[in-house]
């Protein structure tokens, strides 16, 4: 094996893994270890740089295995107390060897600008030196902190950053996935963070644990409160509440309380609840024709659907069946199951109520809005029925926007970008295509929204609506249909899978797609402790229209 490295790979002997010896670009490139490079210093998920003869290949460990040049040796292994014996072999009969998916080419010399890095169609040949990445490489792929840049962590086996181009985050729709307790609230509060910082884009979180707004819990059933968006920057995020007694024994005075009213809510809105409401189709259907229903004082109901449906007494519901012509048992489970709404008090009749127009003011002007719905988080169909509704309106009047704007980018909204929890719940493919927040994500950035969708279970969101997010963020996973859905339509799908499956259950998620030049499995940066807000906070690291030490002046 050749030790004469080129001086242009900037690495030096001490990094040296091995020599490349076989593989294809399709199943990795195969590597044996030299003697003075230990098997068990390799990590799956780790980077290695192999010096081709023209050109330099960053790749991913996506395997480590053992080999021998001897089949023999297996069934006449030395004796373990023979240090001696095992040691002469190894290395030379007995090698380790490593996979390696080749995923960029880099700068022929170190420390070359990164404007051209393309991605590895070719693999290196036989014998090409491979070192493990040095911190000027990945540096080199992910770039360093700056307006647009944001530190997400460091590799697994580096203390380099690793940073997201946050601008082309927010150009479309992006994923955080993983298993309960893998960490997916703080990594989406880091996110929130960049986004806020270095962007020109406003957030809207709707809050169904209300962990983002003022703080939020360190770890599950902990009591450790760590700082929310609130906390961090005062000044430029807004929290409105669904439940103001909630917010009152947290003391925290909310900047609005949100109210809903009855002719805000429009069959559509129902036809979402229609599982969690175990409604039937025909049922979630009937829906649509109450507006057109001329009740027996002659006026047609309209907008007030849904209040005068409610009332209805069980008696008056057969006035309805007949003049509809529906069956009386699908009309009286939809009227059944509506009933539920009338446990909500932030649903009813407010005439002069503004706050949804309060949220959408704020969004407007720049800021970033948390709605916090309080005790009502574990309700299922709040969720569902408060975020659709005020997502419905604000897609309506960008899109208003948009088309008065066209020729004239400077009257374009600013870009927003709308974060739900149990996104299969508004994603699933038998609601994707009839909801706004399926429509966003088909529409990419058309109309300057986009959608952040943190969810346990990627397998149950529609597979088209999967297809148009740009950047996914993928926590430990441990159901293989969920692992599946994650890595569709993703370049080595198969050494990634392995790579995701070895990650640890806390602080570590695999990055990739649009905000990355290549996939990466990070240790996520830490969050929670003053050291860390001051970190995320400092002057050199605030964005466009933000102040990096706002949390502590």
């Amino acid at each position: 094996m050749t030790t004469n490295v080129p001086s242009s790979n900037g690495s030096d002997q001490s990094s040296l893994l091995g020599a490349v010896v076989g593989g294809s670009l399709s199943k990795g490139v195969e590597i044996k270890l030299s003697q003075h490079a230990s098997v068990e210093d390799v990590r799956v998920g780790s980077f290695v740089t192999i010096v081709g003869e023209k050109q330099r290949f960053l790749g991913l460990v996506s395997d480590v295995a053992l080999a021998s040049a001897d089949r023999d040796l297996a069934a006449s292994a030395p004796d373990a107390d023979d240090p001696f014996v095992a040691q002469v072999l190894a290395g030379t009969a007995a090698y380790g060897l490593v996979t390696v998916m080749p995923q960029l080419l880099l700068p022929a010399v170190a420390g070359e600008g990164a404007a051209d890095l393309l991605p590895a169609k070719s693999i290196p040949a036989h014998f090409a030196p491979a070192f493990r990445s040095s911190g000027a490489d990945i540096a080199q792929v992910f770039g360093r902190e700056d307006e647009r840049h944001f530190s997400i962590g460091t590799p697994l086996d580096l203390e380099e950053k690793v940073c997201l181009d946050l601008r082309r985050l927010v150009e479309r729709s992006s994923a955080v996935f993983g298993k309960s307790g893998t960490g997916k609230s703080f990594l989406t509060r880091l996110l929130l963070v960049g986004v806020i910082q270095k962007t020109d884009a406003s957030v809207l979180v709707f809050d169904m644990h209300s962990e983002y707004g003022w703080s939020g819990r360190a770890t599950e059933g902990g009591r450790h409160e760590v700082k929310g968006l609130k906390q961090l920057f005062p000044a430029r995020v807004a929290v409105f509440t669904l439940d103001e007694e909630s917010a009152r024994r947290r003391n925290i005075s909310p900047d609005g309380v949100v109210r809903i009213g009855y002719d805000q809510v429009e069959p559509e809105d129902i036809a979402l609840l229609r599982e969690t409401l175990n409604l039937t189709d025909l049922a979630a259907q009937a829906a649509f024709r109450l507006p057109s229903y001329v009740g027996e004082d002659g006026v047609r109901w309209g907008d007030d659907w849904l209040e005068r449906f409610l009332a209805l007494t069980p008696g008056d519901l057969d006035h309805v069946v007949t003049a509809l012509g529906e069956h009386q048992h699908t009309l009286g489970a939809l009227y059944r199951r509506l009933q539920i709404l009338k446990r909500f008090p932030f649903i009813g009749r407010f005439p002069d109520d503004r706050s949804l127009q309060a949220i959408l003011e704020h969004l407007e002007r720049g800021h970033h809005v948390v709605l916090e719905f309080g005790g009502f988080g574990r309700s299922l169909e709040a969720y569902i029925l408060v975020a659709n509704v005020l997502t419905r309106r604000i897609h309506d009047r960008y899109v208003r926007r948009v088309e008065q704007a066209l020729g004239d980018p400077a009257k374009e909204p600013r870009p927003l970008v709308i974060v739900i929890e149990e996104a299969h719940k508004f994603l699933n493919p038998q609601v994707a295509s009839q909801t706004i927040f399926g429509a966003i994500a088909r529409e990419l950035r058309k109309y300057n929204v986009t959608l952040l969708v943190i969810d346990q279970r990627p397998s149950a969101i529609d597979q088209e609506v999967m297809s148009q997010i740009g950047t996914k963020v993928v926590c430990l996973l441990d159901n293989d249909k969920d692992v599946d859905a994650a890595l569709a339509g993703v370049s080595g799908s198969r050494a990634l899978r392995e790579v995701l499956s070895r990650l640890e259950s806390k602080q570590q998620a695999l990055l990739f797609g649009h905000a990355l030049p290549m996939p990466i499995a990070v240790r996520v940066r830490d969050y929670g402790t003053e050291q860390s807000y001051r970190e995320l906070l400092q002057p050199r690291a605030a964005g466009r229209g933000g102040k990096g030490e706002e949390l502590f002046g």
